[in-house]
């Protein structure tokens, strides 16, 4: 998130205004680099500052570049940020992919939607404050984002080297840390509240501990300061990843045939929740098949969720209407329409 030296500035700053167009006239150079706040200005603080909080939060007495101010600036976005990804597209994803159907599953709890969407924003802001930490170096210049395609050696060729790379160092990165909240010491500390969603739905996506949210985040934050990334690209990622963290939990089982040995979907990830020690990759199978904890999933071979449901109803355990007849608590349970 390196702030652009390019982005207009306020004429009440006329000091800010010679700055700005002084740097216009070395755009491309590696000043971006130097830690000065004029060439390293993030792309989102900078929309924020110019049409919100400039003009109607800051008093003029708090410049721009303050460090009080940026964290407190990056702290609020951060956090309106991730609620507005998090329920938005885990709403969509609820409404319009996740079948419904899964809710008539033993292992669904009571009120679990609710639960999960609780569990999820009360976590947010808590991973929010190291997470902020991270930006605000981005936003001082300590990272190797960049601004122009120009910047890049490689060129367009580069983006697509920079997307690549990112996604198997994150998902390799995940992985271990993944793996390393499954150990018994840590479990029961950090990551058996995201399990308590055995059969998630797409609002367990977000719904982790604090300390369990923010490891497995810290791959994505920490690619930038090890390798060159376009900002604009960097800030697609972050919503890609969420949308991706969505997907993995949304009971959507389609994947095409020749890639359902590569990509890490949604079956894999719910026989995760299901059997514990399988598939802790987050968009590859590579690493589970290296690290011996693949687990083809249970839902493409005839024995997953759907199929258990499926079984239950037959063997009248369980109603049509959603309502368990087999000693659980009866409950009613929205369908999905066909």
């Amino acid at each position: 998130m390196s702030r652009s030296s390019n982005w207009p500035i306020e004429n009440h700053n006329n000091g800010a205004v010679m700055r700005h167009f002084a740097l216009i006239g070395c755009s491309g150079c590696d000043e971006r680099h130097t830690h000065t706040q004029d060439s390293t200005m993030d792309l989102v603080l900078n929309v924020a500052d110019y049409y919100v909080l400039t003009p109607y939060v800051y008093p003029a007495s708090w410049p721009e570049d303050g460090a009080v101010r940026q964290i407190l600036s990056l702290l609020v976005l951060t956090n309106l940020g991730a609620a507005i990804l998090y329920l938005g597209l885990g709403a969509i994803s609820y409404f319009f992919i996740f079948d419904h159907k899964l809710m008539k599953h033993p292992h669904f709890l009571e009120n679990q939607v609710q639960r999960e969407i609780k569990y999820a924003m009360t976590s947010l802001p808590w991973i929010s404050i190291p997470t902020v930490g991270l930006f605000f170096a981005e936003v001082r210049g300590y990272s190797k984002l960049y601004d122009s395609i120009s910047e890049c050696p490689l060129g367009w060729v580069g983006i697509f080297v920079s997307m690549t790379s990112f996604l198997f160092f994150t998902d390799m990165c995940i992985y271990w840390i993944h793996r390393f909240l499954h150990h018994k010491r840590i479990y029961k500390l950090f990551h058996k509240p995201h399990h308590i969603w055995k059969i998630p739905t797409p609002f367990a996506s977000h719904a982790f501990h604090p300390v369990d949210g923010f490891m497995q985040g810290l791959p994505y934050h920490i690619y930038p300061f090890l390798f060159p990334l376009h900002k604009v690209l960097y800030l697609a990622l972050y919503v890609f990843v969420n949308i991706w963290t969505i997907s993995i939990h949304d009971g959507d089982y389609r994947v095409p045939g020749l890639l359902t040995n590569v990509i890490n979907g949604s079956a894999h990830h719910t026989d995760h929740h299901l059997f514990f020690d399988y598939n802790y990759g987050q968009y590859f199978t590579l690493w589970d098949k290296l690290g011996g904890s693949y687990r083809h999933p249970s839902g493409l071979m005839g024995n997953g969720p759907h199929d258990l449901i499926r079984k239950l109803q037959a063997e009248g355990k369980l109603g049509d209407n959603g309502v368990k007849t087999n000693g659980h608590a009866k409950r009613g349970v929205p369908l999905k329409e066909e």
